[in-house]
């Protein structure tokens, strides 16, 4: 495998190709990852539509949905739901470039968290292109507020994050974690932890017709103070590691990996996609920039 260079663009050397189930659909899904030429960024391909543009790039504006998960829609109206996990995933591989081919309206949701998504794209393997890479630098603040929730966006001179979640359930509780996002704390600290809910919310989504696919063999579940999966929790604060992970992946809708610091407080997708808008909104707060600073690398 090729030695990283930020300094350039990134895709894959080849395709690779998984296949789970739909967490809201429970409808078994097959994914395929491949090369992409250097500027097309992330684009998803529904190849089970054919009557209509099936090709939705990513991008903040695309973002339709963003309630249970971070769901994406075209021009022509076709949509995708549960990018996140994989969106984190070529985020903190640094992938720029990928198309990713599903026959079905979400992505599997395998194991709840973004490790089946690594290993597939390091099956991929990885090769630099020949534009350098962008990132998004964050100027100014960038603040947004729901209800309890809210985030922000600060300067600073590598990717750093911050996130903290406060649930009254004993198995959760107030939980921190600070860190800076790059490929190897990724890997080791987050890419393994998994999504999570409560039981009675389950059973809530499932009346209405979603979690169709969710167990757990895909999430942790918590009833009221207990977690009920029998192997328990695979790290300590997987909770609001997940939380994190979710951040990722939602951010790197921007197109490009951040040179600035995202502070969470009970954030979810919903909160993060208001502020990439509001960050798109606020062209003084950002700029594009081709350089990687001394201590983002070594972070």
């Amino acid at each position: 495998m090729p030695v990283r260079n930020d300094h350039q663009e990134r895709t894959l050397i080849a395709p690779a190709i998984i296949a789970g189930v739909g967490v809201h659909t429970g409808r078994r899904v097959r994914l395929a990852v491949r090369p992409a030429p250097a500027g097309t960024g992330i684009v998803f391909v529904r190849t089970d539509v054919a009557d209509r543009d099936n090709r939705i790039p990513v991008s903040g504006e695309a973002v339709v949905d963003a309630r249970l998960n971070t769901m994406i829609e075209n021009a022509a109206g076709v949509r995708l739901s549960t990018i996140e996990h994989l969106m984190a995933a070529f985020c903190a591989l640094g992938v720029s470039n990928a198309v990713v081919e599903v026959d079905g309206p979400e992505l599997p949701i395998l194991d709840g968290s973004a490790l089946e998504f690594v290993r597939l794209l390091d099956r991929a393997g990885f090769r630099p292109q020949a534009l350098p890479q962008r990132y998004i630098e964050i100027l100014e603040t960038v603040h947004v507020v729901e209800g309890d929730k809210h985030a922000a966006l600060l300067p600073c001179d590598r990717y750093e994050m911050r996130f903290e979640i406060d649930f009254p359930s004993a198995a959760i509780g107030n939980q921190v974690i600070d860190f800076v996002v790059d490929e190897a704390t990724f890997r080791k600290e987050i890419m393994a932890c998994r999504t999570f809910g409560f039981a009675h919310e389950v059973e809530a989504l499932r009346q209405a017709g979603l979690a169709r696919g969710g167990s757990l063999e895909n999430a942790v579940v918590i009833d009221g103070d207990q977690i009920l999966n029998p192997g328990g929790l695979r790290m300590e604060r997987e909770f609001v590691r997940h939380k994190a992970l979710d951040a990722i992946g939602d951010l790197y809708v921007l197109g490009a990996p951040l040179l600035g610091r995202y502070e969470g407080y009970k954030a979810g997708h919903a909160v993060n996609n208001k502020l990439v808008r509001a960050l798109l909104a606020a062209p003084h707060a950002w700029r594009e920039v081709t350089r990687v600073p001394e201590l983002a690398q070594a972070g």
